[in-house]
């Protein structure tokens, strides 16, 4: 393998049994919404249906004590969606999670890095 084979990542999902689960894909949903003020246009970015976008942050609004993203009703001046003080310690916590958890497992994934055939690019 050369140096510029791109590292592994580590794709974590966090289960909290029947109550739900919070990974990669509803994380990036939340930092999407947070910067676009919009789950109709997060999930659009994401090339996610409107509907979709809408279940993956009912499930998230409903596993926390506390929603994760409050939403006002579209209309004449439009709607919007902001992440709630909830939702950014979530947000923040999953992040934070992954962060560490790469940190720690770096040399473990590096060595199976190193134990991959060397292919061509595109094969």
């Amino acid at each position: 393998m050369d140096e510029n084979t791109i590292r592994p990542a580590l794709r974590i999902r966090v289960v909290f049994g029947e109550a739900g689960m919070i990974g990669p894909g509803k994380a990036e949903l939340l930092e999407r919404i947070d910067r676009c003020g919009s789950i109709a246009a997060a999930g659009r970015e994401m090339r996610m249906s409107y509907k979709r976008a809408w279940q993956l942050i009912g499930t998230l609004n409903s596993m926390f004590r506390d929603p994760v993203v409050d939403s006002t009703r579209g209309g004449p001046g439009g709607g919007g969606a902001a992440l709630t003080e909830t939702g950014k310690k979530v947000l923040e916590l999953y992040r934070a999670f992954e962060a560490d958890a790469a940190q720690a497992g770096a040399a473990r994934l590096d060595t199976m890095r190193a134990m991959l055939v060397d292919t061509p690019e595109g094969k």
